[in-house]
């Protein structure tokens, strides 16, 4: 059985990764020097980013001849 492939390529998953841990470390940082809540975008786009990342995982584990649901 051969698994099935993700939305996104090598690159743009390792992209996507290292998008994710930077906006994660800059939200708490950015909240601590910053005297509003613009932090909440970062944490926003870091939760965008996770659930990419969170679909592409589960198109890869899906079997090839799998076909998605409607």
């Amino acid at each position: 059985m051969h698994q099935g492939t993700g939305y996104l390529s090598t690159r743009q998953r390792r992209l996507a990764w290292l998008g994710f841990l930077l906006a994660a470390v800059q939200a708490p940082v950015s909240a601590k020097l910053v005297s509003d809540d613009s932090w909440l975008f970062s944490l926003c786009v870091a939760l965008m980013v996770a659930t990419v990342i969170i679909a592409d995982d589960a198109a890869r584990r899906r079997p090839a001849d799998a076909r998605p649901t409607e």
